[in-house]
Formats: C-alpha cells, structure tokens, sequence
C-alpha cells in the first residue's frame, strides 16, 4: 500500500487509498505539475502477462473520448509495479450505493443511466479498432457529481477489428463476473460485442428490481435440460419495471 504523501515520478502525491482488489489498488493523487486531482491505479503483479495486460489497458483508455469514459494521461512503471494515470471522478460506484441503500432505483434514472452506456458502447464496438469491455457490473459503474454514469475498468477490455471477418476472439486473463458475465467469457469461449449487452443487460436487471440476475450457466443448464429459462421476468420481481422493458431485459 503507497502512504498518503507518497510521491511517484517526482509528480503524483498520494491523498489515499481509493480501494483495492487482488490484483491492485486505486488511489487519489495530485499531479504536481498541474496542480490537479488525478486517479492512480497500480498493479502488484509480477506475472509479465498481467504486465501487459495492464499497460495494454492505458493505451486502449488513452485513446477514446467519450463522455461516459474516463480519460487516461500517463503510463510508467516503478520497480515491479505498474501505474495507470487518468481522470478522477468523484462519487461512489454503484455497488457501493447499492449496499448501503437495497433495492432498485427509480426507472427514469436507470433509463437514462442505460441510454449513456449504451452510447458508450456504440462508440467502443465501433472503432476501427473494436473494443469489447467485457466486465460492466454495478462495481465499474460510477456516479458523477451532475448525475451521469461512467464505465470504469477496462483491465479485461479486448481490441480487435471491426470487420467480423478478422475480429479478435478474446479470452480472459484475468476471469469474470459470474452474474453479470455471458455464457462464452464464463467458459472462455471468446466475446463479442454482445457479450457486452449481455453484462449490460444483467446489471441494468440488478438496478431495475433490486435482485442479482442468476449466473448465465444456471440458464443454461436448465435450458440443455428442456427446462423453463429459471430467471424470473424483470417486471415479474418487480412491477414497476414495466413489461416492455421486462421483455428487453430477457431479450438482452
């Protein structure tokens, strides 16, 4: 763990630690040169494959500009650590909001929160170079001070191109999300942008009635089994979900 007053490249102070996994940790920091509030996130691993998979996540962010998107300024390494610079945001994510206050948001709000993803999506799958997130869940969503949703982590993110023909299939260095994950990524199968509507899909379920979606091969399973698909319709947890939007959340 970096101590607050810590200073990196003669530049980054860390103000404190902002959380931390398995694989790293996120800090707030200020950048000295500029005299602004930045987000730092470090990776502990040694593995060279993490490695890179870190730095190739700083040159998949510094190249996208989207609203919805954080945006990414510096790159180095420190002995056997590796850093990631990019824009703070303030707020908590949504995780964080949904365990202190169970059960769903407001419609509207998770509407207007699925219209920006959505945008951001298209902008990904789109690229010349197609980017597939592959990890959207309610911890990588974060609640900006005016309101909007922003789509954080890209570590499992997988680049290819954009003709069918020669896309990238992807597979996991790093795992899932089993609840919020497709059926190909959980048996490394490889991912398409429609893994992502799928992870979409499941998180705005989440939000939307307050329950987490079953895993994708408990639906799967019973499907092989010439059973019913066991997820129970959005609007059917929930009434106020409404069957339209129940109808696209089993669609997706």
């Amino acid at each position: 763990m970096l101590a607050p007053g810590a200073v990196l490249q003669d530049r980054y102070r860390i103000v404190r630690q902002l959380g931390k996994g398995g694989m790293g940790a996120v800090y707030e920091a200020i950048d000295q040169r500029l005299d602004a509030t930045v987000a730092l996130k470090e990776t502990f691993s040694v593995d060279e494959r993490l490695r890179r998979q870190f730095e190739q996540e700083a040159r998949l962010l510094a190249q996208l500009h989207h609203p919805a998107l954080p945006r990414v300024s510096d790159y180095f390494t420190e002995g056997d650590r590796a850093f990631l610079v990019m824009q703070f945001i303030s707020g908590a994510d949504l995780a964080e909001i949904i365990s202190q206050q169970p059960g769903p948001f407001p419609k509207a709000t998770v509407i207007a929160w699925a219209d920006q993803l959505l945008d951001a999506l298209i902008y990904l799958h789109t690229r010349d170079r197609q980017i597939i997130h592959r990890d959207i869940k309610p911890h990588n969503l974060k609640l900006t001070s005016n309101g909007r949703i922003a789509l954080l982590d890209f570590g499992l993110a997988k680049a290819g191109a954009t003709d069918a023909s020669t896309t990238v299939s992807s597979t996991s260095i790093f795992g899932y999300t089993p609840r919020y994950s497709p059926l190909e990524q959980i048996q490394n199968h490889g991912t398409t942008p429609r893994s992502d509507i799928y992870a979409l899909g499941a998180t705005l379920y989440h939000l939307l009635t307050g329950v987490k979606p079953l895993d994708a091969v408990a639906r799967a399973t019973a499907l092989v089994n010439s059973k019913s698909d066991p997820l129970q319709p959005a609007d059917e947890v929930y009434r106020a979900v409404g069957p339209e939007i129940g109808a696209i959340l089993s669609r997706a």
